[in-house]
């Protein structure tokens, strides 16, 4: 071997030795919820703004679909709208060794949507479980024009479409009618469109439509969702929006993005997308 071989080589042998930068070295991927895509697409933008090495890509699809990319390890976040669900965790738990760490990220008054030009101001718990279950058909039955009620609903992988399921349904059905749609985005620009329709989705995607007050019963005030209602659990169906991540990468920059998300800068973001920040009592939980 001549000497410039031997250099050639002794360098290459120098190089692999040398623990190279991993490709994905500064870069973060949130997936899940598409309730939360909006916000985190924002929170994205802003927090690689401040951080130019930093790249943070987010994909919606539902909680569901978070929750499989995390258990196989293609999602350093899991973005979701319900809590994980026990079965989960023991994926999870197969698949890393650990339960996964839980963040709460903000609030959500999970609102009603009707046409602008629905005469209908309010529902009660009672009435909108048996419109979604189709035992209520006809607006007339809840004080609204004599015209059939379009149901629209979310895919089955929504965490928005299991927490409604569970919450407001109490375990049942939707309508065998009820027409699902893939995102709320797409839920709300058809009962926009449709002045008999009525869907569900999280408050920062009401442009278009028109949000109902909530009643818990029939006897009870009409709420509506409103920053002061949803953090003080004053309206019916509030909820948390959840981050969840694999114990083992909660580090570096990966939590110093969950830090900076539940900070006062991030919060402030949570505010202007419109949703509702997380009071100071849970930032540090």
């Amino acid at each position: 071997m001549n000497l410039k071989n031997i250099i050639q080589t002794t360098a290459l042998g120098l190089l692999l030795a040398v623990p190279m930068p991993s490709a994905l070295a500064g870069s973060i991927t949130a997936k899940g919820s598409d309730t939360m895509v909006i916000l985190a697409q924002k929170w994205a933008e802003v927090y690689m703004g401040k951080t130019p090495g930093t790249k943070i890509q987010v994909t919606g699809g539902g909680s569901g679909t978070g929750f499989a990319a995390l258990q196989n390890r293609t999602t350093d976040l899991a973005n979701a709208s319900r809590k994980i669900k026990s079965a989960e965790i023991a994926e999870c738990i197969k698949s890393f060794g650990k339960r996964p760490t839980e963040y709460k990220v903000a609030l959500d008054g999970l609102s009603i949507y009707v046409s602008a030009e629905n005469t209908i101001q309010e529902l009660d718990l009672e009435q909108l479980e048996k419109i979604f279950t189709g035992k209520i058909k006809n607006w007339k039955a809840v004080g609204g024009p004599d015209a059939p009620i379009t149901v629209y609903s979310r895919e089955n992988s929504s965490g928005t479409y299991e927490f409604f399921k569970e919450h407001v349904l109490k375990g049942a059905d939707f309508a065998a009618s009820a027409q699902t749609m893939p995102g709320t985005a797409a839920l709300l620009q058809a009962v926009a469109k449709d002045k008999n329709g009525i869907g569900y989705g999280g408050a920062a995607y009401g442009a278009g439509a028109k949000h109902l007050k909530v009643k818990a019963t029939p006897e009870s005030p009409a709420i509506e969702p409103t920053e002061e209602t949803v953090v003080g659990a004053k309206y019916p169906i509030w909820r948390y929006l959840y981050i969840y991540v694999n114990p083992a990468i909660d580090k570096g920059e990966t939590a110093a993005y969950i830090n900076w998300l539940r900070s006062d800068e991030g919060q402030k973001l949570v505010k202007e997308i419109g949703y509702y920040p997380l009071p100071e009592t849970l930032r540090n939980k």
